[in-house]
């Protein structure tokens, strides 16, 4: 995909990933580009940015929840009334947990909403107008996690998950129709989900911090780094974007010898874990 005089946006831009993204397509030389964010000061912040450094970019800002399917229709409504069809819409919000199944409903229903109904809700609004004119291309955010498993966090496994099931679906049932589809699966990256701002390890449950511990132990890489991984496969149209290519062989793995790989994950769940008894 040529990302040169396309309308893009992008859900999450006001930190992270989503931010970094933002400041990489702007080289691209889109014709505009929209920063969403539930946090709109952030959204802001970055759009602001971006405007300092491409100053002849239409670049916008907006503070959006993306788990209200009426408030994230308006938003797409907005654009393309003002900047026409959108070409590439990245859904890039995301949270984490840090629970397991006794997780409340609330809790439950609050990240399958961000990490799954969204993308859903996006693809409901976005793709009958891709069909009408043949084109149209949708990144997911998802996580190694989707592809593997995440220790400490049920709701976030289930629904990154969820999402690359959704992912391979769209591009199944609609890549032949000129939609184009991505689904982004990096590791650990230096994102405010792996390193809360403000917020210390001591502040954070003990399943918490032994999840993000597990994460912080593999290699971590800079929103830089993935931003640059994501232009050059979308280059290419590559649907799985592996910003970390290890995820591909423990994805492997995990494929060719399930009966192992749970066991090797047990072992590790095991030595996190106070209550097994488990030698540190």
């Amino acid at each position: 995909m040529n990302l040169t005089d396309k309308v893009i946006a992008v859900t999450g831009g006001g930190s992270g990933i989503g931010a970094a993204m933002c400041h990489r397509f702007a080289a691209e030389n889109p014709r505009s580009l929209v920063v969403m964010d539930l946090n709109g000061s952030a959204a802001e912040r970055t759009a602001t940015q971006i405007s300092e450094s491409h100053p002849s970019l239409a670049v916008y800002s907006a503070a959006l929840d993306v788990s209200n399917e009426s408030e994230l229709l308006k938003a797409l409504d907005q654009i393309q009334a003002r900047d026409g069809v959108i070409d590439l819409f990245v859904g890039n919000a995301g949270i984490g947990s840090g629970v397991g199944v006794e997780g409340t409903n609330d809790i439950w229903r609050s990240v399958i909403d961000v990490n799954l109904m969204a993308h859903v809700y996006a693809a409901r609004a976005l793709v009958p107008t891709w069909l009408e004119r043949g084109e149209g291309y949708m990144l997911i955010t998802a996580s190694a996690a989707g592809l593997l498993t995440n220790l400490g966090d049920a709701p976030y496994s289930v629904t990154k998950h969820g999402a690359v099931a959704l992912a391979e679906w769209l591009s199944v049932t609609y890549g032949h129709r000129g939609i184009g589809v991505s689904c982004l699966c990096p590791q650990g990256v230096r994102t405010p989900l792996l390193f809360p701002e403000g917020e210390a390890d001591g502040d954070l449950s003990e399943r918490e911090a032994l999840a993000l511990n597990v994460v912080r132990a593999q290699r971590i890489l800079e929103p830089t780094e993935v931003a640059e991984t994501v232009v050059e496969s979308l280059r290419s149209e590559q649907f799985l974007i592996l910003p970390h290519p290890e995820v591909h062989d423990y994805e492997v793995a995990r494929a060719t010898d399930r009966e192992r790989w749970l066991a090797t994950m047990r072992r590790i769940q095991s030595h996190l874990d106070p209550a097994s008894g488990a030698d540190q």
